[in-house]
């Protein structure tokens, strides 16, 4: 059998703020230990898993350690994986209290017959696996829900939603995401992150998604989900991107960015905003990490 040369894909979230420094070197940090399990020989679900949880315990990013507060003051998260090889998924929504929401969702995956966990369900979940915990968040008193109506908005300008694309010697191609969600958001709203064919897709037959931006938007369009139609009909990974990326433009003033992968190794890396945190890796050299791609 003909292997196939490993290659990674990450991402720390689309917006208008350049990186840090400290965003920089996790990224570079979740490429070298996620792409190790691939030079390896391993699997590419647990690169994913590893090159995100890498920047879930950093807290750089929107996601784990660093992920945002709802507007009740609240920590909730949301994360997904999926395999390619047997299109395997699993993913937690607005699970509290755990650093690692993507070791949860592929706990999901691998332990039961379901594909979403929500809410508080999801953290008990978390919690009967004794997975790492984060300090509780409490909700804050006396907020009325017309006063945080009033104080909810899409317009945020930081979106750290972090992820991850794979491509292993076997030719299996997974993919996941985790974040905290977007800034000045309601108690309890879900992304697309957790959202099968929103936030993130994976099919041997045709690539791996991995999303960022809006939520709201990417899940009206189903991004992921048609990206990988796209590739599966012949398309390049960039023109894939680059197709969707329009329709969301132009039809809902959609804000988003990706990771693309197809199975023969191709791939491209996307966005509409100013700027998109993420890197790439197939092992020589140093990773490549920027917030600029075309």
């Amino acid at each position: 059998m003909t292997r196939l040369r490993p290659l990674l894909l990450v991402h720390g979230g689309a917006g208008r703020r350049p990186m840090t420094s400290q965003q920089v070197q996790s990224l570079k940090l979740a490429l070298e230990a996620g792409y190790g399990i691939l030079q390896r020989g391993g699997p590419s679900l647990a690169a994913v898993e590893c090159a995100i949880g890498i920047l879930e315990e950093g807290g750089a990013f929107n996601a784990g350690r660093g992920a945002y507060r709802q507007l009740d003051g609240v920590r909730r998260m949301d994360a997904s994986i999926m395999e390619g090889k047997g299109l395997r998924a699993g993913a937690v929504a607005s699970v509290e209290g755990v650093v690692h929401p993507i070791t949860a969702a592929r706990l999901v995956m691998e332990k039961t017959d379901h594909v979403l966990l929500v809410g508080p369900s999801a953290t008990k979940f978390a919690r009967h696996f004794k997975l790492q915990r984060l300090p509780p968040t409490q909700a804050r008193q006396g907020l009325s829900y017309d006063r945080l109506l009033a104080r909810t908005s899409m317009t945020g300008e930081r979106h750290g939603t972090v992820g991850a694309v794979a491509l292993d010697q076997a030719g299996t191609v997974s993919a996941g995401a985790s974040t905290g969600g977007i800034e000045r958001m309601l108690p309890g709203r879900v992304g697309d992150t957790p959202l099968i064919g929103c936030g993130v897709y994976a099919d041997d037959r045709a690539g791996g998604v991995s999303m960022t931006g809006v939520g709201e938007g990417i899940i009206r369009l189903a991004v992921a989900g048609i990206v990988c139609e796209r590739l599966a009909e012949g398309k390049s990974p960039a023109a894939a991107a680059r197709r969707i990326l329009n329709q969301l433009v132009s039809r809902i003033q959609g804000v988003a960015g990706m990771l693309v992968v197809a199975p023969d190794g191709r791939f491209a890396i996307a966005h509409v905003t100013p700027r998109m945190a993420a890197g790439w890796w197939r092992g020589t050299g140093s990773p490549i990490v920027k917030d600029r791609w075309t």
